[in-house]
């Protein structure tokens, strides 16, 4: 599975908005959504921080592993 794919599907397990997630990122929503659709490359910063907001590996967003429980 694709990181875009990973992080949608995280983000909307959560019920939560590309707006509050981008508010978190502090970027835009547009930008936030163009990482969603696989348009850009998501930074490695913004990975962590992705990977510390769901309590999740940064291996499972690259889809190597099963998310923490």
């Amino acid at each position: 599975m694709k990181m875009n794919l990973r992080i949608r599907d995280l983000r909307e397990d959560r019920d939560l908005t590309q707006s509050q997630v981008a508010a978190y990122l502090l970027c835009d929503q547009s930008l936030y959504s163009k990482y969603e659709c696989g348009k850009r490359d998501l930074p490695l910063r913004l990975a962590i921080k992705l990977a510390d907001f769901y309590d999740v590996s940064l291996d499972y967003l690259v889809g190597r592993e099963f998310p923490k429980r």
